[in-house]
């Protein structure tokens, strides 16, 4: 099984990459084989046939399980891991792919974000979704159970889709 972590922050390094990267680590039971951290792709992502961009593209499509992370930047997620989404083709640039979307907030306000918004996008490039998505209140998700319920809950499920 291939791991994937997709981390659409404008920030290098964020707090986002590391939720996605430990909800990888918590769903497979191991370290994610591959982590993108969108915005490394840098302006490359503005056009077509970047060849970065590209290598990206076809790590994630070729993967099993990927982990798609973002903030909530004004209640959904963001431009730039909405201008690596739209690298993959409508139906199936995902096809084959087992997606866990993921979204991190201040607060409780946009728990349905990733369910509402990231998920359908994932559906449309082709993705199979079996389990909720899950939103993490980015100062606390160090230190509450929220990825430990979830991987407890949806795990399972995850696991015989990909089997």
């Amino acid at each position: 099984m291939k791991v994937t972590v997709v981390a659409g922050n404008p920030k290098p390094g964020s707090r986002t990459l590391d939720a996605a990267t430990r909800l990888a680590e918590a769903v497979s039971g191991r370290a994610p084989d591959s982590v993108i951290d969108v915005i490394t792709l840098g302006p490359g992502l503005l056009g077509w046939g970047d060849p970065d961009v590209a290598a990206a593209v076809k790590t994630v499509a070729g993967s099993d399980l990927v982990v798609f992370a973002s903030p909530t930047f004004k209640a959904t997620y963001t431009g730039v891991l909405k201008l690596f989404l739209d690298q993959f083709a409508t139906g199936d640039g995902l096809k084959d792919v087992v997606a866990v979307p993921l979204m991190l907030g201040a607060g409780p306000g946009h728990a349905l974000a990733p369910d509402l918004l990231l998920k359908p996008v994932l559906v449309e490039l082709g993705a199979t979704t079996p389990a909720p998505g899950l939103y993490l209140i980015d100062s606390t998700y160090t230190e509450d159970t929220r990825i430990a319920d979830y991987t407890r809950r949806w795990a399972p499920a995850l696991k015989a889709v990909l089997a």
